[in-house]
């Protein structure tokens, strides 16, 4: 997979580009990523991408000419024969999820759009970008931390990156979770048995596989439950009534 990001501080990547799975990912060969400056596309002798925006208002706008231009670029123009799935990282965008991450991994390559101040022109997404997606509501400065976020929740689901398979499938959000849906993943437990008068549950200890799966299903949807009830409430994935599913 190739993954392509164009962004005003491309140096923000340098490190995480090159530690845990993104590195790994890398080295690999299942990965290349390439960061480019925006300001490469400028034309002006002050490289210049941002303006005032029309109608006033605070802060800059980010200009259409060189993002469009560094976009087409990237990945060709927009429409059936483009190179490359083109994503703008912004707050009106599709919320991002599990699904949505399953579904950009399985494009061979991506263009990942940072936007920055007070956001892009909107004839930058009318006319080459492919969709927008946010990973929160909350405000950031720019887009560069989104599209880490991105990239590090698509490396993990390539082929040969993660050196077990099954978590995948025993995450929260993501396969099973240990209860099914996609819901919170339950407690987790590790050496030393007993902490500080805390014990682990005898269940874990008690080698009965089909016991141990039972608790982390009951566990899963207590947590589900308590912590996240609004899950409980969205439609699962294949259509799955998840209220029926959590009573079976």
């Amino acid at each position: 997979m190739r993954i392509d990001i164009l962004c005003l501080y491309p140096r923000l990547f340098d490190a995480f580009l090159a530690e845990a799975f993104p590195g790994l990912a890398r080295e690999r060969g299942v990965l290349e990523v390439a960061v480019h400056d925006l300001r490469d596309w400028a034309t002006d002798r002050h490289r210049s991408v941002d303006d005032a925006p029309y109608g006033g208002g605070p802060g800059m706008v980010m200009t259409p000419e060189p993002l469009v231009t560094a976009i087409e670029a990237l990945a060709g123009p927009r429409g059936a024969g483009r190179e490359a799935r083109v994503v703008a990282l912004g707050p009106q965008g599709r919320p991002l999820c599990q699904a949505l991450l399953s579904e950009l991994a399985a494009a061979p390559r991506l263009v990942l759009v940072c936007g920055r101040f007070e956001g892009i022109d909107q004839r930058v997404l009318d006319l080459a970008v492919d969709e927008e997606v946010s990973i929160g509501d909350y405000v950031l400065s720019g887009g560069e931390v989104p599209a880490m976020v991105v990239v590090e929740g698509i490396v993990r689901l390539l082929p040969g990156v993660l050196g077990n398979p099954e978590s995948l499938r025993r995450e929260s959000f993501a396969g099973e979770a240990g209860a099914g849906g996609g819901v919170l993943e339950g407690p987790q437990y590790t050496r030393p048995p007993v902490f500080r008068g805390h014990a682990v549950p005898e269940v874990l200890r008690s080698g009965d596989h089909a016991a141990i799966e039972r608790w982390r299903r009951e566990q899963a949807r207590h947590t589900s439950a308590v912590r996240r009830p609004d899950l409980q409430a969205r439609p699962a994935p294949g259509g799955v009534d998840r209220q029926g599913e959590k009573e079976s």
